[in-house]
């Protein structure tokens, strides 16, 4: 592709050098490229790409996408001067994969909590209705059954780009995706058309990022706010902000709600660990699900569905067989008659929900005893609130460590535990050592109790001074299990 066609829809301040050439490929990362390549210098949170321009043009790059010009310039390298490469760089990589996003149906999925439940049920039940599909999620992406490992939440535009375009070419109709914050903010699906968006909740986090929690409510609407008239907006109108989100959405707006009018209504007619039995506009369903919050996503994904064309009775069959994402309410039994169930859940409302989750079924028929953590060098303000809630909603708890990354993991626990007054403390035990803690909690239990292992869910590493060293929170219990049996 000629470089004038991969930059006619943006306005650069200059080009200085020849349009006509030929770009073969198209890197933020300057390791990456190659021949005949288009460097795209952007100026991130950590390193500033404009350092490495030379780099770049020394492994082959024939343009340079950038802010500043740099002090001298190669002369069979053509530079284009933007005023913001955050701004622009989606519209390239659009128009580089041949605009992918219109080419198949995408769903974005945002919110504090729920993103990957929602997206992956969403993919999984499209599967199960005959189409292609692919998944971009923070536990791994697919294009139909292939998976490629996700290193971000979202990636950035280019490497989204490539992904969509592979899922057309592999020949998906429907493609749904998680938008983080982050990735609103800074761009990263700029350029994609949205067939549809969905917004869960909205509670603290990120506010190491954003600063504020205007800043971090502001980026989820401003997906919202860009979706096209042929586009819908499905909210969550239980959450407080999920009329604010969609207040300037030029989309079809629709509500879903477990507590009041909406477009797409539920409520619970039993419940026990198995799953529930569900009534959605009036139909019962029987799901593999505990949890009012996971009724929440699942009218998410119910209200998506129609929204993409699929008749409710349809909807309701196929979700009947949809089972939990992997470490989300994810239950472990043990021979010894009590339950573990590992859950992702990092943020203080994510916790409060699960545990009373946990609690809706129980009824008073059991103790629980929670084992949780909080990650490094993130919001350091939501710790004292994790350690309050955990303790609020459990008989015991165990505070440990999660991934520490370059903090030391007794310093964040220390952090946890200043939230707690003399009496709280009373039930609460700190072990640094993850494994056991894990291992103390199930000496804890006793037959009926359930024991929660929150903050790591599906992931399995743990982050220990810029090194993911293998830690897995389901690993360590089959192992203790597998001990009891013996």
């Amino acid at each position: 592709m000629k470089l004038k066609e991969l930059i006619k829809n943006i306005s650069p301040l200059q080009v200085i050098g020849d349009t006509e050439v030929e770009i073969a490929g198209v890197n933020i990362d300057s390791r990456r490229i190659a021949d005949h390549h288009l460097f795209v210098a952007m100026k991130g949170t950590q390193v500033d790409g404009h350092k490495f321009i030379a780099k770049a043009i020394e492994q082959g790059a024939k343009a340079v996408l950038c802010e500043d010009l740099p002090e001298t310039q190669a002369a069979d390298v053509t530079y284009v001067q933007v005023a913001s490469t955050e701004d622009v760089v989606g519209e390239v990589a659009t128009q580089f994969y041949g605009d992918p996003s219109r080419k198949l149906k995408l769903v974005g999925v945002t919110g504090t909590n729920g993103k990957t439940t929602i997206a992956t049920l969403l993919y999984h039940m499209f599967r199960k209705f005959g189409f292609k599909c692919g998944l971009l999620s923070t536990v791994c992406n697919y294009i139909e059954d292939e998976a490629i490992p996700a290193d971000h939440t979202t990636p950035d535009p280019i490497e989204l780009n490539m992904l969509l375009h592979r899922m057309v070419e592999a020949g998906c109709q429907y493609a749904f995706m998680e938008c983080s914050s982050h990735a609103i903010a800074q761009k990263r699906i700029g350029g994609l058309n949205f067939a549809g968006g969905l917004f869960t909740n909205l509670t603290r986090d990120h506010l190491d990022y954003h600063k504020t929690f205007e800043n971090y409510r502001n980026a989820k609407k401003a997906f919202f706010d860009a979706l096209p008239k042929t586009a819908f907006a499905i909210t969550n109108a239980d959450d407080k902000n999920g009329m604010i989100m969609v207040q300037n959405t030029k989309a079809t707006v629709k509500t879903y709600s477990t507590r009041t009018m909406a477009d797409f209504r539920a409520k619970i007619l039993e419940c026990h660990f198995g799953g529930m039995y569900l009534e959605i506009n009036g139909r019962e369903v029987g799901v593999q699900f505990i949890g009012k919050f996971n009724v929440s996503n699942l009218l998410a994904v119910y209200g998506a569905a129609v929204m993409l064309g699929q008749k409710p009775e349809d909807i309701l069959v196929v979700m009947s067989t949809l089972k939990s994402v992997s470490g989300r309410l994810e239950p472990v039994h043990s021979p010894e008659g009590y339950t573990a169930i590992v859950d992702y859940a990092h943020t203080p409302d994510a916790l409060e929900n699960v545990l009373k989750a946990i609690h809706e079924v129980l009824n008073g028929k059991g103790e629980v005893i929670t084992v949780c953590g909080a990650g490094g060098n993130r919001d350091k303000g939501k710790r004292p609130l994790m350690a309050q809630e955990a303790v609020k909603q459990s008989d015991k708890v165990i505070i440990t460590s999660d991934n520490p990354r370059f903090e030391e993991p007794q310093d964040i626990i220390n952090d946890m535990l200043a939230g707690l007054n003399a009496q709280q403390m009373k039930k609460v035990i700190s072990i640094v050592d993850r494994k056991e803690a894990i291992r103390t909690a199930c000496m804890m239990a006793k037959k009926g109790d359930v024991i929660l292992v929150a903050g790591k869910g599906h992931e399995n590493y743990q982050e220990i001074k810029g090194v993911k060293h293998h830690f897995d929170d389901k690993e360590v219990l089959h192992e203790i299990f597998d001990a009891q049996k013996a």
